[in-house]
């Protein structure tokens, strides 16, 4: 019976299938440590991020991964790691259960080689250590929260969980580089536990790839608007008229199509991953629960009035771009109809010219036959004189000059007839 049921199974049912479990949360004590980092992926190198996670697992003695895995889970000596790859980021998280230390003192991260970390620089663009502690074990308050453990920084967080836990951030880089991110557990169990924190990694992680078009549509905007002034100079010199300069209009508006359409497609994906990547931090925020805390501004307020202005500058950028585009091609159809209409003026006027040119010819053709018709008649005429004085001389009775000038009209009309016939035969040849 399995075996008829593997058979009318879809190939990729198991894949697909798999994929709802491809990155299931960490089981989280309410008294645990994690260091979360996600890099960025090497766009020239897809591979490089099995190889260091090949190097990682090697130099930790753990068992290997499957090259085409996404997702891959161990418990090393006194740590778990965890590692998922994603299309753009690749994400490894550090776990230590019940630490002894101090929040923050002696983070997760310390327990990974640092020649493997080394093989990171300049790639990672989240680095989180993250604590969750028992929410009944601690007594501080909010403020002493943020002078202990975030230098005093204005914290941003809430009740997660429709209250059963409080997530605190303050979203910044401290001197070791990494944020920081507190979580008083009240009642959440290890399942729930794993999926707030992964969600709350996840903002983080989706709000800095949102951001990564920002500087591409800042950079944008002076290209953007320096190619506007040159259509605009376009548009004017179109205006006036000159007909003369109707080409060197339209190679300069493809140069600036050109120029428009490589700036689109080198940021089209940049925005619309932003788009993608801003609507997942928003749902992020909703499957976070949030119940407000006295005196803190909840993530999605938080994100919201960050983010989202971020995210408008990029549409707004984008749609410039797109209206630049549409223009252009607006501007081109035009001047390309233009200059069409002036090439079929030219092609008639020069069809008009040349048919004049074909009725002088045919004027010209005509006297020139008229001329070789009364040439070959006087060369026709005068054989016939010739013969006829001939025969005068040999005493046959007849007068040269009456019979010449009464075969003039009939060698012409013969010699105009012959004419006529050839030149009709051509014709038809031609036909």
């Amino acid at each position: 019976m399995s075996d008829i049921l593997r058979n009318m199974s879809h190939p990729q049912r198991q894949q697909l299938n798999d994929e709802v479990h491809a990155r299931p949360p960490d089981l989280l004590s309410s008294d645990s440590a994690i260091s979360y980092l996600a890099r960025l992926a090497d766009r020239e190198d897809p591979g490089k991020e099995f190889r260091l996670l090949k190097e990682l697992l090697k130099q930790l003695d753990l068992p290997e991964a499957n090259p085409s895995a996404k997702h891959y889970a161990a418990q090393a000596q006194g740590f778990r790691l965890r590692w998922e790859r994603h299309t753009e980021f690749s994400r490894y998280a550090i776990t230590v259960d019940n630490p002894s230390e101090a929040p923050f003192t002696s983070p997760a991260i310390g327990l990974l080689p640092e020649q493997w970390l080394k093989l990171l620089d300049g790639s990672v663009l989240t680095a989180i250590h993250t604590r969750i502690l028992e929410a009944e074990k601690t007594t501080e308050t909010v403020e002493q929260c943020s002078d202990r453990y975030f230098d005093g920084n204005v914290l941003v967080g809430s009740n997660i969980g429709d209250g059963a836990a409080l997530a605190l951030t303050d979203f910044r880089i401290h001197s070791d580089g990494f944020s920081r991110l507190l979580v008083l557990n009240r009642e959440m169990p290890a399942i729930q536990t794993g999926r707030m924190v992964q969600r709350l990694l996840e903002i983080d992680t989706y709000r800095m790839m949102t951001l990564l078009a920002l500087p591409e549509a800042l950079a944008m905007s002076p290209r953007i608007e320096k190619m506007e002034t040159k259509l605009n100079g376009i548009i004017e010199a179109l205006e006036r008229g000159h007909e003369s300069n109707d080409q060197q209009l339209l190679e300069r508006l493809i140069r600036l199509e050109a120029e428009s359409e490589a700036g689109r497609l080198h940021s089209q994906f940049r925005f619309s991953a932003a788009e993608a990547y801003y609507d997942l931090v928003q749902k992020r925020s909703i499957e976070l629960r949030e119940k407000r805390s006295p005196g803190l501004q909840t993530y999605d307020e938080f994100i919201t009035r960050r983010l989202a202005p971020a995210v408008k500058t990029c549409r707004a950028v984008s749609s410039r771009h797109q209206n630049l585009s549409q223009r252009l091609a607006r501007s081109t159809q035009l001047l390309s109809t233009r200059v069409d209409v002036d090439r079929q003026y030219q092609n008639q006027t020069l069809l008009k010219s040349m048919n004049e040119r074909a009725h002088m010819q045919l004027r010209l053709q005509a006297t020139v036959e008229g001329l070789s018709v009364a040439a070959v008649t006087y060369y026709v005429v005068g054989l016939v004189y010739y013969s006829l004085r001939g025969l005068a001389d040999a005493g046959i009775p007849v007068d040269p000059p009456v019979l010449t000038a009464v075969s003039v009209p009939f060698v012409a009309i013969a010699i105009y007839m012959l004419v006529r016939r050839v030149r009709r035969g051509v014709s038809d040849t031609h036909s």
